[in-house]
């Protein structure tokens, strides 16, 4: 099994009424600012919905309300079939530690295909070479970025919009650049999950550092992707009232739209002007 299907493994526990529960042990390699990624943790929740929905094995729709941060070590899944369609099943999941809810969770589960789109206006970005582009390191401590998830997921950044590294962020709330696992396996769906959440956050190029935990995460799942790395673009849409809001998309190794996502965070936002208004 890979390290990402060793760390999302979930463990059945059994049936309470309508309810399966599932063991689980959050991997702190999986972590972010010391906390478990957002992404990993409905990865985790993923595993679970896949093996209540049995024949519909994909997330293609996800929304998850995260109500208080996780913390690496023991977990209960709870998965509850709410309707089985004829092409999709709708099911409710959340994730608890110590009883407390941590992550509340509705999954729309079908089965993706390996299939280009009949239309599309959704054409990946001009990247450099994945070979060209800057290896992330998962401890930046002036960025105030500790990150042992990317020691099991590669991002490789477009060099062109690393000015905040140097304390000149552009101001466009840009990142772009590719994603890889790092012990080679294939991106799967549920790692797209984590994909969607990329590292570092767009907004530090806006200047503002620190960690940004997510309170609100929507995503689609569009087609099982290529072999290859993923190219990816987070852009930052309005920050402002102690939150922002991101927008994730993913491209496969073919060009072809994978997943998007949107998400609402937390963020603590400086006193100074933001780049490019002052």
């Amino acid at each position: 099994m890979s390290d990402f299907g060793t760390a999302t493994e979930v463990r059945p526990r059994g049936t309470a009424g309508p309810v399966r529960e599932f063991g689980a042990t959050l991997d702190p390699r999986w972590s972010v600012g010391g906390k478990p990624h957002g992404g990993y943790l409905l990865a985790v929740l993923g595993r679970a919905a896949a093996l209540t929905a049995e024949d519909r094995p994909h997330p293609t729709a996800v929304s998850a309300s995260f109500l208080e941060a996780a913390a690496p070590g023991g977990a209960v899944a709870e998965v509850e079939v709410l309707r089985v369609g004829r092409t999709s099943s709708h099911l409710r999941a959340r994730l608890l530690q110590d009883g407390r809810p941590k992550v509340e969770c509705l999954f729309t589960q079908g089965v993706l295909e390996d299939r280009d789109a009949w239309w599309s206006d959704a054409a990946p970005p001009e990247l450099p070479p994945e070979e060209e582009c800057f290896l992330a390191l998962p401890e930046v401590p002036e960025l105030g970025l500790s990150a042992p998830l990317l020691e099991s997921v590669e991002h490789r950044l477009d060099p062109g919009l690393l000015g905040f590294a140097v304390g000149q962020p552009s101001g466009r709330g840009l990142v772009l650049g590719w994603q890889r696992m790092a012990d080679g396996s294939a991106w799967d769906p549920l790692g797209v999950l984590v994909a969607l959440d990329p590292i570092p956050s767009a907004t530090l190029d806006l200047g503002v550092a620190g960690w940004a935990p997510t309170i609100q995460f929507s995503a689609y799942l569009r087609r099982l992707p290529a072999p290859g790395a993923l190219r990816t673009r987070l852009r930052a849409t309005d920050v402002g009232a102690g939150t922002m809001d991101l927008a994730a998309h993913l491209w496969d190794a073919k060009g072809r739209l994978v997943a998007q996502a949107t998400q609402i965070a937390a963020v603590r936002i400086p006193d100074s002007p933001a780049p490019g208004t002052g």
